[in-house]
């Protein structure tokens, strides 16, 4: 399978650059088209990949550059599901999928995967089950949408292996044949309509093909709190385990900061790093899964308890003198930062602000009875003060996060969160979110090193 074909990749990125590696040293003539210019294309990669003797066509998507003499047209996740290309390959009847479909269809029948899905905290459990794995001395790949194409793998994959990936609504759209043998799905709300002609209901019924072709014979482990979730899959064959935080009749719930597995307990959250009711859902997820590999509870317990977080989500980023310090950056949105303030009991010192696009500061108000403090930032930082002051909270306006830095160390008391959770993008200042998360880590080690 995929030998001596005729490949159209629609879209370079990380997923179009590794299949292509991957086919051309099958046999198959392969061409990349990418709308973007030959100059913003990663050389090196373009090197190597003309070295191999791929080709490419860069800059635009002329008509007549797909004909019917291709067998396939992998796309890459994020072109859009009505590109033209996809239109006219439908047309010819060339086989349109995904990286992850072609990589799906060429692993060993014996690898056990496992899928996981959502809305949110897909990336934390994805990343906290393949730690789980990996520290149970089982051979383990993490794949998908956590950055790593699961084409990347297929050299290295032997019989036996477990491969736990992140599954997007982006990549589940193209699946065909794709069945895991453990698939999760943490929870379910409105997301990513605009890719799917501004439907929420398409779009929960894509994130749902990831049960798609599973039988009894596999697993679907599924948010029991989440109406959503319970909606999309009452029709699903798959053999169900369920979490909850509000119920005690399944087989993972949380009672009194307690993680409870089939009526015993497994482990108290409060004994974990990351935070929050998400994230003890997160956790159940993992759970689940790792039980279903029949792994220890002194495993689960130790990798979970010890689990950092995903990196500049909820990011447990150091205690000084008794103050935590934690590193949301990637709260680019209200609704990211009302789950972050909702994830402590303890006081807070919360860092808001951040490139100005009209976001309603006044929906955090419910979840703002724990700041003693903001520190407003960025571009809206005015508007940020002027939500605080309303509040009757101290806030502190300064243009740069290291200025509001210092500010933060004169007020923190014993106890308190420092929480950077802008609720807003960080273009004003920043070409990503995450230069700004790395600068909060930054002035949060260097300020322990002048005390040590």
């Amino acid at each position: 399978m995929f030998e001596n074909n005729k490949i159209f990749i629609l879209g370079f990125a990380r997923s179009g650059y590794e299949a292509a590696k991957f086919l051309i040293k099958r046999g198959n003539e392969v061409l990349i088209n990418d709308g973007k210019e030959k100059s913003e294309i990663d050389k090196k990669k373009l090197n190597e990949l003309e070295k191999l003797g791929v080709k490419f066509f860069f800059g635009s998507h002329p008509d007549d550059l797909l004909d019917k003499s291709y067998d396939y047209l992998i796309k890459n996740p994020g072109v859009p599901i009505h590109h033209k290309y996809v239109q006219k390959a439908q047309k010819l009847g060339i086989k349109v999928i995904n990286e992850v479909e072609m990589a799906y269809k060429l692993l060993p029948s014996d690898v056990t995967l496992v899928a996981i899905t959502g809305t949110n905290g897909k990336t934390t459990t994805t990343s906290l089950t393949y730690e789980i794995i990996k520290e149970a001395g089982i051979r383990c790949h993490l794949a998908g949408n956590i950055g790593f194409p699961l084409c990347s793998f297929l050299d290295k994959i032997k019989s036996g292996d477990i491969i736990v990936m992140e599954t997007s609504c982006q990549q589940l759209n193209d699946i065909k044949e794709f069945k895991p043998n453990i698939a999760v799905m943490t929870n379910l709300s409105e997301a990513h309509v605009d890719f799917f002609d501004n439907s929420y209901q398409k779009y929960k019924d894509v994130k749902t093909k990831i049960f798609k072709n599973q039988t009894e014979k596999n697993v679907a482990i599924l948010n029991l709190d989440n109406k959503e979730v319970l909606n999309q899959t009452e029709n699903i064959k798959s053999n169900k385990r369920y979490f909850s935080c509000n119920d005690k009749n399944v087989d993972c719930y949380l009672e009194n900061d307690i993680i409870y597995y089939k009526g015993n307990k497994l482990l108290d959250t409060k004994d974990m790093i990351i935070v929050g009711k998400h994230n003890a859902q997160n956790v159940m997820a993992a759970i689940l899964v790792a039980k279903e590999l029949n792994i220890s509870d002194d495993v689960i317990k130790k990798v979970s308890c010890n689990f950092k977080g995903v990196e500049h989500r909820l990011e447990f980023s150091g205690e000084i003198n008794g103050v935590r310090y934690y590193n949301d950056t990637e709260a680019t949105n209200i609704k990211c930062t009302q789950i972050a303030l909702s994830s402590f009991n303890d006081p807070i010192i919360i860092i808001l602000g951040g490139l100005e696009r009209g976001q309603n500061f006044n929906d955090l108000t419910p979840y703002m009875k724990k700041v003693r403090a903001i520190i407003a930032i960025g571009e809206c930082r005015n508007r940020v003060k002027e939500f605080g002051e309303s509040l009757g909270i101290k806030t502190y306006v300064y243009e740069f996060l290291k200025d509001g830095f210092k500010k933060i160390i004169s007020i923190a008391k014993p106890k308190d969160v420092v929480l950077l959770s802008p609720a807003s993008a960080s273009w004003d200042q920043y070409k990503e979110c995450e230069i700004r998360g790395k600068e909060f880590k930054d002035y949060v080690s260097n300020f322990k090193n002048e005390l040590e």
